[in-house]
């Protein structure tokens, strides 16, 4: 691991483990009925302060993919493998996640599946792929970088996303929110 990884453009840089995971989305997202795409990408209501919270934190995830994309992968190294596993993980509760959404009953909260387990699995698969692709590359400040755009997402979109969903399913929700922690532990 190094504090500021050598860039370079390569064929064998971290750009590889993303298209993974934008193949892997895209082939899942196409097979999502409308409505359901449209849910799942609806900002309709949110606040200015989202919106520019929100665009802060995906300067900083930015700034981690191009870190991702032209850092060499550390192939052979014990992080590679490390964030390997880390991304498949993440991908394989990804899907799993979105399928889970796709399943969801019209006008209800997403609460089956991984939703059981935890409020925000797509969130948590999503972190781990960016986890993993930041291990695979051997880098500390892609690391940090991604742990500061969590936090954006946390303040500016989990948090607002919870009131939304309180004012829309009401005591369902709060009893949702009760039962199932944030991610896939509590703090």
């Amino acid at each position: 691991m190094a504090l500021f990884p050598k860039l370079e453009l390569g064929l064998t840089n971290g750009w590889l483990l993303l298209a993974l995971f934008y193949l892997a989305f895209a082939a899942t997202v196409f097979t999502l009925p409308r409505p359901v795409i449209k849910r799942l990408f609806d900002r309709s209501g949110w606040s200015r302060r989202q919106r520019i919270g929100l665009f802060v934190g995906k300067l900083f995830a930015l700034a981690n993919l191009f870190l991702i994309i032209m850092t060499p992968l550390k192939v052979g190294q014990f992080v590679f493998w490390l964030g390997t596993a880390v991304i498949t993980i993440g991908l394989v509760l990804f899907v799993k996640s979105l399928i889970d959404y796709r399943n969801a009953q019209p006008g209800k909260p997403a609460m089956n599946g991984l939703y059981a387990f935890s409020r925000n699995p797509q969130i948590v698969a999503l972190f781990f792929i960016i986890v993993g692709c930041d291990l695979a590359i051997g880098s500390w400040t892609a690391l940090g970088l991604v742990l500061v755009a969590h936090i954006f997402n946390y303040f500016f979109m989990i948090r607002p996303e919870e009131t939304a969903c309180l004012n829309l399913y009401g005591n369902h929700y709060r009893d949702y929110m009760a039962r199932v922690p944030r991610y896939f532990l509590r703090f």
